[in-house]
């Protein structure tokens, strides 16, 4: 028999697999923030930006898919950090907005604004976005400033359940150290993913080339402060909930904690962050290995969603109050109720078939590796 709790835990791990998902796809952001570093000539521009252009709707789909996700199995998440931490979530949105901007008019007639524009928005687009997805995330960890009080919700002047502390709302996460971390290093990531799959997926000898020192430079990054992040946080006081009163209180090693008593999670973890590592070496010492971006990939959906596990699972509160510990939002206080998560699951069954559709979609578009000429026969290209 299917529980109310197996159902809460069912849907924080599509959400984590969600969120693993996302970061991945990044890549096309982090491509972004190289358009004028890594190219040196207009027809490299071009091939960069059509090569990226053909999956920037992925990660904007996906981004929309998390956040929807979150609205349906977790509404009151929803409600405190989309209508409380507002200015940070308009800032992304904001930030995916000039992305779809860009790649449609950049290359339309009459454009008074040139191609260098749109391509700076994208650039705008891959710098902020995934840094500021990385702080958000981040929060997960370190807690956010807001109280919750489900009793307004009877209030004729004021049902407002949860209520930011202060005029930054979501901005303020920029002034945590720990946040800015994980920011920076999902910044690198995205980079460093970019490249590999420039590596993958580009039939020019120079770009190939280029991207592979250009790897270096960010993958070392990504790797420093990643376990700035990691370490930092499993050797913090974590957000621990107390099963039986739902009494939310700061525990030692919390999240180090959660790794030993989830020996699952923590291997899964381990091999996400190997296979990163694999597709990134392997690209460096030989240079006909070219699948770096499947190896680097698969680890970062893999990596991702089993952070994000560690901070909803083993009774762990996943957005945690700092003024109050006990407005944290765990998966069970904030969820649906048990007829929606199992109404909900029904469908989520289907999500494999969109899964394998996907594939085939990405298949049909990457038969060959791309160069310049496709892109010049292109009627459709950017």
């Amino acid at each position: 028999m299917i529980t109310y709790s197996f159902l809460q835990h069912y849907w924080w791990f599509l959400i984590s697999l969600l969120g693993g998902i996302l970061a991945f796809l990044l890549f096309i952001q982090g491509g972004q923030t190289l358009l004028f570093s890594l190219s040196k000539t207009e027809d490299e521009k071009r091939l960069l930006v059509n090569a990226l252009g053909r999956k920037w709707e992925f990660t904007f789909t996906t981004l929309v898919t998390f956040g929807g996700a979150f609205f349906a199995s977790f509404p009151l998440f929803y409600s405190t950090s989309f209508g409380g931490a507002y200015w940070v979530w308009m800032a992304i949105l904001f930030c995916f907005i000039i992305q779809a901007v860009s790649y449609e008019f950049q290359t339309k007639p009459g454009n008074t604004y040139g191609a260098k524009t749109y391509r700076s928005f994208l650039f705008v687009n891959g710098l902020l976005g995934t840094f500021l997805i990385g702080v958000a995330i981040a929060t997960f960890f370190t807690g956010s400033d807001f109280i919750v009080n489900k009793g307004n919700i009877t209030s004729q002047l004021a049902p407002v359940i949860s209520s930011w502390g202060n005029e930054w709302h979501g901005l303020d996460a920029l002034f945590t150290v720990r946040n800015l971390t994980l920011g920076i290093a999902v910044f690198f990531l995205s980079r460093s993913l970019a490249v590999l799959f420039f590596v993958n997926r580009l039939n020019h000898t120079v770009l190939e080339a280029r991207s592979r020192k250009y790897l270096w430079y960010n993958a070392i990054p990504f790797v420093v402060f990643f376990l700035v992040f990691v370490i930092w946080t499993l050797f913090s006081d974590g957000f621990a909930v107390n099963p039986v009163t739902g009494v939310v209180s700061m525990e030692k090693y919390k999240y180090f904690t959660n790794f030993i008593e989830m020996p699952i999670v923590l291997v899964l973890f381990l091999l996400g962050v190997v296979a990163v590592l694999a597709g990134v070496i392997g690209t460096w010492i030989s240079p006909k290995f070219k699948i770096g971006i499947w190896f680097a990939g698969v680890g970062t959906i893999v990596t991702v969603c089993s952070l994000l596990m560690t901070a909803g699972y083993n009774n762990t509160a996943y957005y945690p109050a700092t003024p109050n510990l006990q407005s944290s939002l765990t998966i069970f206080n904030s969820s649906s109720s048990f007829f929606t998560l199992n109404a909900m699951s029904i469908v989520s069954l289907f999500i494999p078939v969109v899964l394998v559709y996907i594939f085939i979609a990405w298949r049909s578009m990457e038969k060959n590796r791309i160069d310049i000429d496709d892109v010049n026969n292109d009627e459709h290209a950017y």
